[in-house]
């Protein structure tokens, strides 16, 4: 893959005051209940299990894993397509879970989606002029005018030209990068302050992934866009996001920004992601190849203590099966779940021996 310049405008917010803050996620668990058919209860699928971070204002945060670790259903809940089991969210200071109908309409308003399979985004009866127009008459924007103007404005932004070419067209008869572009132009047109970008390039050619984060990336520099990047691909990260978190089995196990977690990786699991990362530089061919045997575990019976335990070639016999970690942080910004960094000198010590 090409490789991109720096962007310097992009804001690097990690360390955010809590006035910076745009969205903030508090102890976050979104569980599924599992029913079988004539017995009833059967049990939940963790899916989200205690999650906490927060988004600063202009800032782009990637969230990679595996497939299944609980990426997608996150975000959804982020969205406000799912409900919280427990736990709070917060958008600019207000509580999601207390917005009536009309709250969550603004809010949908002021938050972006960018799907991962464009095609399957985009309602094919309709043109891309009356995709990208159904958002504004949802949002109350009446003026036929008003609206015309504000669809070549997202067209002009995501490099639809010309434009009169594309807005009489069905989504069939575009490109795959082209379709991107007007999923990218319709999270776009309400002029939202979030934006939530689900694997969006995952289904394109890779010369054409390059021109998509690349147009993410002045997005998000030019409307100082709050975005959150769901991957399973740490090499594409590090493109328009200026922190990592790794998530696993429903939880976030390490969260630092980005060159300092590709340089200096602290959790086990996230050596194993960085092995099955392919990298063009022969240098690097043998660099974090320990890659973890067997599956991750059921979202169902997770594992007791660290979830990542029985795949762990560093699980401390004894603890790592029986205590689930706390977030320790051995390096200023830099957060892991694993007790091997549990340390005198780190501010969340335990003493694991203390009775």
């Amino acid at each position: 893959m090409t490789e991109l310049t720096t962007d310097t405008n992009v804001v690097d917010v990690s360390a955010a005051s809590k006035k910076d803050v745009l969205l903030s996620i508090q102890k976050l668990r979104v569980w599924f209940e599992l029913r079988r058919f004539g017995f009833g209860h059967a049990g939940y699928v963790r899916a989200v299990d205690g999650v906490t971070f927060d988004l600063g204002r202009g800032e782009a945060v990637a969230v990679v894993g595996e497939s299944g670790c609980g990426k997608s259903s996150l975000m959804k809940t982020i969205l406000g397509l799912y409900r919280p089991t427990e736990g709070d969210i917060y958008f600019e200071d207000k509580k999601m879970s207390e917005l009536d109908t009309r709250d969550m309409k603004w809010y949908h308003s002021r938050v972006g989606y960018v799907q991962q399979d464009p095609y399957g985004a985009l309602a094919p009866f309709m043109t891309i002029e009356r995709i990208l127009e159904e958002p504004l008459i949802i949002g109350g924007v009446r003026n036929r005018e008003e609206r015309a103007q504000r669809i070549r404005k997202a067209m002009e932004e995501v490099k639809l030209f010309p434009i009169e070419d594309f807005l009489q067209k069905f989504p069939h008869m575009l490109s795959g990068g082209q379709q991107q572009r007007v999923v990218i132009a319709r999270a776009m047109i309400m002029e939202p302050q979030f934006l939530v970008a689900d694997e969006p390039v995952s289904m394109l050619d890779a010369s054409v992934r390059v021109e998509i984060l690349k147009l993410l990336r002045n997005l998000q520099s030019e409307h100082h866009l709050s975005v959150i990047y769901i991957t399973h691909d740490l090499s594409t990260v590090s493109y328009f996001s200026e922190r990592i978190f790794v998530m696993y089995a429903g939880q976030l196990i390490e969260k630092a920004k980005v060159q300092q977690l590709l340089h200096n990786p602290l959790h086990p699991y996230t050596w194993s992601l960085l092995a099955a990362t392919s990298d063009p530089d022969a240098e690097n061919a043998t660099r974090y190849r320990d890659v973890p045997p067997g599956e991750p575990p059921s979202l169902v019976k997770p594992p007791a203590g660290c979830r990542f335990h029985p795949r762990c070639s560093k699980a401390i016999q004894g603890l790592c099966e029986v205590k689930e970690p706390p977030e320790f942080i051995p390096e200023p910004g830099h957060e892991v779940a694993c007790w091997l960094y549990n340390s005198k000198e780190d501010p969340n010590y335990v003493d694991v021996d203390a009775r």
